[in-house]
């Protein structure tokens, strides 16, 4: 398609619609800020509430949970119910507990404005992604998909600046107290200026659905995010009952859901799965995001107990690396639009292992500007991954499913994210717990685990070059029809 051509379907694009997704678009970056800004503020919070470390981490792993259950639940919502009152329900959600969180003088009121703020959270990505599938014509999506990429990656990267910046001379509730206000302007704005994309379908939900994926996924997360306290031997639990416990639900979920997709009533439909290119795209996407997750937790350990480097030294450090992957997002979207999805791929995967076997060489004296040169490559070849794969991604399934496939994407990125950062946490803790019962001082220890999480880090990232080269672009929509019927 010639650029004059472009530009003129491009000029054709209802204003409402321009309108209905920036606002999505801003109110998604300020929820996603909100979701890595308080990890700074943790001890912070824990000292004032007098609480201990075991029960701040739930602060966090309330929130992961939370989302855990939701989003595998969005496919149903967004078919059930229009565009404006799911963003009103989303930022409902999320104001109302930044405003509980605000006024929270006990560790109690201040979980439940989590779990509030996770549950609009959770709301809000699947209904971005599957409201620009609705909107945007078909040779567009790469760039749109890009601006998503900017804020899906550029705001959980300002989140701990953000955060450290405003602790430098704040209390920790103005964190919730500065998020408040622009929750509420975007929901008012929102209210008044988005009209609904898409018609609802009249579909019972199915109760016995969302008990089963309540218990599989929450158990899931639950468990893996619990392998690394059981690594250092401070988990109250052992990481396998509630993993054993979320894989049961978690097939019982599956064959009831392949079982009501024949009469299109699942609350996660998963004949998205016939599409070979959305199947190979989830296998990327999903290395990738335990990839990410597992350098993000490292990387910070790494600079501040190995190296030295003050905490508000190691943000700035790693902030250009995450701010790249956002702002390359509409850049690497339009290369997309032009020529595919391979030609993208396939330098990024390479990248991101270049980045990983870089980081199986970090020491006790390996210079900071190595650190830092390596983070960035990871985040630029991440960058070359994420955009591509969620325009792929979703073209690649009929569009009766675009609801259930942002759904499945939402619910991948949370269950690869506990993955990843289970696994490299515990190589880590283990490795570094023999070396130091052989008589390596603490910081060698730490270093040499590091280096064999890294390792596994480094033998994922081949997967994903495998995984680029065969990937093709998604079949057509005729195509994609005829696979939905058999």
């Amino acid at each position: 398609m010639s650029t004059s051509e472009s530009t003129a379907v491009s000029d054709k694009l209802d204003p409402r619609h321009k309108v209905i997704l920036g606002v999505i678009m801003v109110s998604t970056f300020v929820v996603f800020l909100n979701e890595t800004a308080l990890g700074v503020a943790l001890p912070q919070i824990m000292e004032q509430l007098n609480i201990q470390p075991s029960t701040g981490q739930w602060l966090n792993t309330a929130y992961m949970l939370t989302m855990a259950v939701i989003i595998p639940t969005t496919g149903f919502l967004l078919q059930r119910f229009s565009t404006k009152p799911m963003y009103i329900a989303a930022m409902t959600f999320f104001t109302t507990g930044t405003l509980v969180a605000a006024l929270s003088q006990d560790f109690f009121v201040l979980l439940m404005g989590r779990i509030l703020q996770a549950s609009g959270t959770a709301i809000m990505m699947p209904l971005l992604m599957t409201t620009v599938m609705v909107l945007v014509p078909e040779h567009l999506r790469g760039r749109i998909n890009g601006n998503i990429s900017l804020v899906l990656s550029a705001a959980p990267a300002l989140g701990p600046a953000f955060s450290g910046l405003v602790l430098s001379v704040l209390d920790w509730r103005w964190l919730f107290w500065i998020m408040l206000p622009i929750g509420i302007v975007t929901l008012i704005i929102g209210t008044i200026r988005i009209s609904n994309s898409q018609e609802p379908r009249k579909i019972p939900i199915d109760v016995i659905s969302v008990i089963l994926s309540a218990f599989a996924f929450s158990g899931l997360i639950y468990g893996l995010s619990s392998f690394a306290d059981a690594a250092r031997g401070v988990a109250t639990l052992s990481p396998w009952i509630p993993l054993g416990i979320g894989v049961v639900f978690f097939a019982l979920f599956l064959q009831r859901q392949a079982r009501l997709q024949k009469t299109d009533s699942a609350l996660l439909d998963l004949r998205t799965f016939r599409s070979r290119s959305f199947t190979e795209a989830m296998g990327i996407m999903g290395l990738g995001m335990m990839i990410l997750f597992g350098a993000g937790i490292l990387i910070p350990i790494y600079m501040q107990n190995v190296l030295g480097v003050e905490p508000l030294t190691t943000g700035l450090m790693m902030l250009p690396g995450g701010l790249a992957m956002g702002l390359l997002g509409p850049v690497v979207g339009r290369m997309y639009d032009k020529h595919g999805p391979q030609r993208l791929l396939i330098p990024g995967s390479i990248a991101v292992s270049v980045a990983f076997w870089t980081m199986t060489t970090f020491g006790t004296q390996t210079s900071i500007w190595f650190v830092f040169g390596s983070y960035s490559l990871l985040s630029v070849g991440l960058a070359f991954l994420f955009t591509p794969l969620f325009a792929l991604s979703l073209s690649s399934v009929p569009p009766q499913l675009y609801s259930y496939a942002s759904a499945t994407i939402g619910t991948l990125q949370q269950l690869a994210g506990a993955a990843g950062t289970a696994l490299f946490v515990t190589v880590m803790t283990i490795i570094s717990a023999g070396l130091r019962d052989g008589g390596a001082s603490d910081v060698e220890a730490l270093a040499g685990g590091m280096r064999s999480a890294f390792l596994i880090g480094a033998i994922a990232s081949l997967g994903l070059i495998a995984i680029a080269v065969i990937l093709k672009r998604p079949a057509s929509t005729e195509e994609m029809a005829r696979e939905l019927q058999h």
